[in-house]
Order: C-alpha cells, then sequence, then structure tokens
C-alpha cells in the first residue's frame, strides 16, 4: 500500500488561547513543519498574550514547530474608538457575565487572514488553520465567509491556499477534553490583564474558566482576583 503523504508545513494563526494553542499541538502530528503566526494590532492584552504564548511554545517544543512569526497590522489609524474602546485601553472590558457579542472586534478574521495569507503565499506554505469554535457568532467566522474568502485569497494571490478549521464543530470543553496531554494552563484567554496575568474578571476569563470546569481538567491558570 502506497504510504500517505504527509503536508509539508501549516501556518497556525495564534492567539495564545486554548484553541490555537491545542491546534498548534495537534498539528505537530500532521505536517512536517507548524508555523505559529501571532499578529500584532495594537491591543492592550497582546503584551500578556505573547508572553503566555512564548511560554507554552517552548513547553511544546520538538522538530516540526517553527519559530513564532510575529507580525504587525496597526489598527488604530482606522478605528475612531481607539481612544476609548476597551481593547485599546484596557478600561471597561466586557463583563464575566457579559454575552459573546461584547467582545466582537469587526472584522478581526477577515485582517488576520489578509496577512497570514500574503505570508504564506510569498513562502510557498498552502495551509492556513485557525481555532474557531462551534457557535462561534461572528460573521468573519461562519463557514459560508470562509469558504468565499478562501477562493478570493487564491485568486488574488494566484497561489494554492486552503484555510481549515478543524474545531468548527466542537466546544472549548471538548477542545480540552481532547487535548488534554498538552499544557494548556500555559495558554492565554484574557482581554484585561494585569500585568502578565489573567485578571479573572473579564468574559475571557469566565469562558476559560467554565471550559476547565466543563471538561473536568484541573485549571492550573493564575488568576488575578482569586
Amino acid at each position: 500500500m502506497k504510504k500517505k503523504r504527509i503536508p509539508s508545513s501549516v501556518l497556525v494563526l495564534s492567539s495564545g488561547g486554548v484553541e490555537s494553542c491545542a491546534l498548534m499541538g495537534e498539528l505537530l502530528t500532521q505536517f512536517e513543519r507548524v508555523i505559529p503566526f501571532y499578529v500584532r494590532c495594537g491591543f492592550t492584552w497582546e503584551k500578556a498574550e505573547l508572553h503566555g504564548l512564548r511560554r507554552y511554545l517552548k513547553a511544546i517544543k520538538r522538530g516540526a514547530l517553527a519559530p513564532l512569526k510575529v507580525v504587525h497590522l496597526p489598527l488604530a489609524d482606522i478605528d475612531p474608538t481607539h481612544t476609548h474602546h476597551w481593547a485599546w485601553t484596557g478600561q471597561n472590558s466586557p463583563c464575566f457575565d457579559s454575552e459573546d457579542h461584547a467582545v466582537y472586534l469587526p472584522g478581526r478574521n477577515l485582517l488576520l487572514l489578509c496577512k497570514a495569507a500574503i505570508y504564506a503565499a510569498l513562502h510557498g506554505i498552502e495551509t492556513i488553520a485557525l481555532g474557531i469554535l462551534k457557535g462561534n457568532p461572528f460573521p468573519d467566522s461562519a463557514p459560508f465567509f470562509l469558504r468565499t474568502f478562501e477562493v478570493a485569497l487564491c485568486e488574488g494571490l494566484q497561489s494554492p491556499l486552503t484555510v481549515v478549521t478543524p474545531y468548527a464543530q466542537l466546544s472549548k470543553p471538548e477542545v480540552l477534553e481532547r487535548s488534554r496531554h498538552l499544557p494548556l494552563s500555559l495558554s492565554f484567554s484574557c482581554i484585561a490583564p494585569k500585568k502578565l496575568t489573567h485578571c479573572g474578571r473579564c468574559n475571557k476569563c469566565a469562558e476559560r474558566i467554565r471550559a476547565f470546569q466543563a471538561a473536568r481538567i484541573s485549571d492550573g491558570t493564575l488568576y488575578e482576583s482569586m
């Protein structure tokens, strides 16, 4: 029987959160090279998020894992709310009991994919992976958007590109369950960090805490308010 070919490289849009960290760990068994790709836009949580991401990558380091690629895509100059919005100021971030729509940032996946796709096309990478979860309510995470945008990227860049979302039918607790062998307590999911620590009070901390509890996995995360 002919041995199945292993794809060479995958670029993973890496936020440092549970999903993208789990995804990188999983894809290390499926690709010859996994490239963590982080886009800095100027948001208030990025320093702490990058710190957590680097700790996690160091913990899972193996031959297939490429060095973290950090790129810049400043957005303050196009956002009229940048002087007072929580994502830029760190003040009045969506709280523990807020709804998902409270953390919506317009066009975030669209922008990240553009930057990632151009990098991938220039470096001969044909697969881009995102850790989008089941039930994600935002328009630039919807299957139709991703399918049509993939076509547009291939056409516009004249390069074969595939956008994959392996967790699109999974919840966060389900991702934690299937990745319990990974050091996911090192991931970072806070939008209002206290220096380099999870605040324990924001919308994303709440989502993280509830997911660990639902998966019945011990959460080794340090939260400032606990």
